[in-house]
């Protein structure tokens, strides 16, 4: 499958209410990153996906989610934190597996408050090496993040199996998506039946598996859509769809929008 556009993605610091800018659907849609990820909330409350799994988070929560691995976030009017964006090549050392963690303690949370601002400050400068002390900062953040999770009580039970199946459909529903392939599809490979697919779906993040794959999908499309030039015949093309015509009809059923006026819009 050829790889589709995306921009370059330098490391990054967003507030993460200006994520949602040109849409809501930026944030709440089911996506992934080609880069490792680190939302801060120091403010508000909300939901978060994150490989399948829903959890509340709410201030001095930290969320750390790989490259690849597919989210999704409520960001509400009285949300506020930054969005850390380490960029496709920044040498840090990071965990491999997503992380949701509440900082309890103060002095930690003014680490990363002062980590944040250290990369921000070199980000913005224009002094001799400040890319480099950029990424040292960047690998700072790697190793508060180990420690803490040296500091967090050890886990003493596994994910159960349908929280580790949802995991597995939205890795391989990441990788497979603009396949055109269906739940019905998804289900086989992972050896498992639809019906059970979507139950373990509801009872993890409250969706169907059928929903989390839509929601993809049409988060690709918007995304095609607002950042590239390529005809709508080919985005439809891309995305598994058998003619531009089926997508238009189930691009409008799901926004509201023809593919061409959402566009235009964007």
């Amino acid at each position: 499958m050829q790889d589709l556009p995306r921009p370059v993605a330098p490391a990054r610091l967003v507030a993460i209410p200006r994520l949602a800018a040109g849409g809501r659907w930026r944030v709440e849609a089911m996506r992934s990153l080609s880069e490792p990820l680190l939302l801060w909330f120091t403010r508000g409350q909300g939901r978060i996906t994150v490989a399948g799994l829903t959890r509340g988070y709410t201030q001095h929560n930290v969320v750390f989610i790989p490259a690849g691995v597919m989210h999704g976030f409520e960001v509400g009017p009285q949300v506020f934190g930054t969005a850390v964006f380490f960029g496709r090549d920044s040498g840090a050392v990071l965990p491999a597996e997503p992380l949701h963690m509440r900082i309890r303690e103060n002095q930690a949370q003014v680490e990363l408050n002062l980590l944040i601002e250290a990369v921000g400050r070199e980000l913005d400068s224009t002094a001799p090496g400040h890319d480099r002390a950029a990424r040292h900062h960047l690998g700072l953040m790697g190793v508060w993040l180990e420690r803490q999770v040296a500091r967090a009580a050890p886990e003493t039970a596994r994910p159960d199996a349908g929280r580790r199946l949802v995991a597995r459909f939205s890795g391989l529903l990441e990788r497979e998506f603009r396949s055109g392939a269906g739940v019905a599809d998804y289900a086989r490979a992972l050896g498992v039946t639809p019906t059970h697919l979507s139950r373990c779906c509801r009872q993890t993040c409250g969706r169907s598996a059928s929903d989390l794959l839509h929601d993809r999908v049409l988060f690709e499309a918007r995304r095609l859509l607002s950042e590239t030039d390529l005809p709508v015949k080919q985005i439809a093309g891309d995305l598994g769809f058998t003619s531009a015509s089926y997508f238009t009809r189930a691009f409008q059923h799901q926004t509201g929008k023809t593919p061409t006026a959402f566009r235009r819009g964007a």
